[in-house]
């Protein structure tokens, strides 16, 4: 590939470079797709209003989420399986944000462990994501890890209580590491730089389950393991436990309707994620942008709404800040740089979307992203409350 100057073009390298089961696994979402692919869609039917004349000579992109200084309002999102995108992903991806200025979120679901990650950055902070398990032993020990590691922030998901059907997971056999079938050595066998990396790593399965777990000490399959133990009866009391637990800045991810934002804003937490998880979970749910203003609306002045689902540019980014988003997320679009060209494609990805962002203000006659609002859109084009 020539040169790179989008998150496509990372995609689609991407593509080439990852085996199939795990490119898929980032590339899907559940049942028809409805609602993933609508995340994208409905971003770009948001128009911006051009301005001239206006001096843009300095500009500015940075501001804070939770209280943390930000090169730009974006957070690279949890995202399960990373160090199968590419050996030692989230370590990667954490040096990179480190690098850059921008949070990380480590997943429960990751390949490198907190620890992993702690060691990569050099103590630098970064953020964990939390899934509730039916073994609260495991989750408490989770909680301590993640403190003693400096994670200066708890991202507690939400809407994985039971796991949405993603078909092409299904049809691949998903694993780590993955299962030696005909299909799959065959595929890997033409992904020869993905298999060196693999080889040349000792972190291949679940390291923040694998060993920290009673009884649990090989991690075959993803599905097989959150069948038996994400747990369906998790409701609000438990979140104000894990909150008290934690007692550092908590993050609710998952919300969906102005409900659920207001119990987050009664349950204590520090900022709320508007997400559908990627289009992952509840396919024909309503797309993030569009449930974004009424959300904003609701609790806007009492908690610090962020959003994800759908980013894959600047624009997009400047889209959910102009209607109230104090944050952002990017999950596909750092998996699909790591997947290319491993920490220098994720470093690739952030630069691109900031200079997007940068970039699109500036023509919309602004020069700090913390002076952004509705009035940068075009009447009629974007979602009210």
């Amino acid at each position: 590939m020539g040169v790179i100057t989008n998150i496509e073009d990372l995609r689609l390298l991407a593509k080439r470079r990852v085996p199939r089961m795990f490119y898929d696994y980032a590339d899907s979402g559940s049942w028809s797709e409805s609602t993933y692919r609508g995340n994208e869609a409905d971003l770009q039917t948001i128009k911006f209003r051009q301005r001239v004349a206006v001096d843009i000579a300095s500009r500015s992109t940075r501001t804070t989420m939770i209280g943390e200084d930000v090169a730009m309002p974006v957070a690279i999102a949890p995202t399960g399986l990373s160090g199968m995108q590419h050996a030692d992903g989230e370590m990667l991806g954490a040096r990179a944000a480190k690098r850059f200025g921008i949070p990380f979120t480590l997943s429960t679901m990751s390949i490198c462990s907190i620890e992993d990650v702690a060691e990569a950055t050099g103590g630098h902070p970064f953020w964990f994501q939390l899934y509730v398990m039916k073994d609260r032993d495991f989750i408490n020990n989770l909680i301590d890890r993640a403190r003693a590691a400096n994670c200066s922030a708890l991202v507690l998901t939400l809407d994985l209580q039971i796991l949405g059907q993603r078909h092409k997971d299904l049809k691949n056999g998903l694993s780590a590491p993955p299962k030696m079938t005909l299909s799959s050595i065959l595929n890997l066998l033409s992904k020869p730089a993905w298999c060196r990396g693999m080889l040349g790593t000792k972190r291949r399965e679940f390291r923040n389950i694998v060993g920290h777990v009673k009884g649990v000490d090989n991690m075959g399959s993803l599905s097989t393991w959150t069948a038996e133990q994400f747990d369906p009866t998790l409701n609000w009391s438990d979140v104000e436990w894990i909150k008290k637990r934690w007692g550092g800045k908590l993050i609710l991810k998952g919300i969906q309707d102005p409900e659920d934002a207001r119990l987050a804003v009664e349950a204590g937490a520090d900022a709320l994620i508007v997400s559908n998880h990627g289009g992952r979970q509840l396919d024909g749910a309503e797309t993030s942008i569009r449930a974004l203003p009424a959300i904003v609306s609701e609790v806007g002045s009492k908690i610090e709404v962020h959003m994800d689902g759908g980013i894959r540019s600047g624009q997009d980014v400047l889209r959910a800040i102009a209607l109230g988003a104090k944050g952002t997320y990017i999950g596909r679009a750092w998996l699909y740089g790591l997947g290319a060209l491993g920490e220098q494609g994720v470093t690739k990805a952030l630069e691109i979307i900031h200079k997007e962002l940068d970039l699109t203000m500036a023509f919309c006659g602004k020069t700090d992203i913390r002076q952004v609002d509705r009035s940068i859109l075009l009447p009629g084009t974007y979602p009210t409350a």
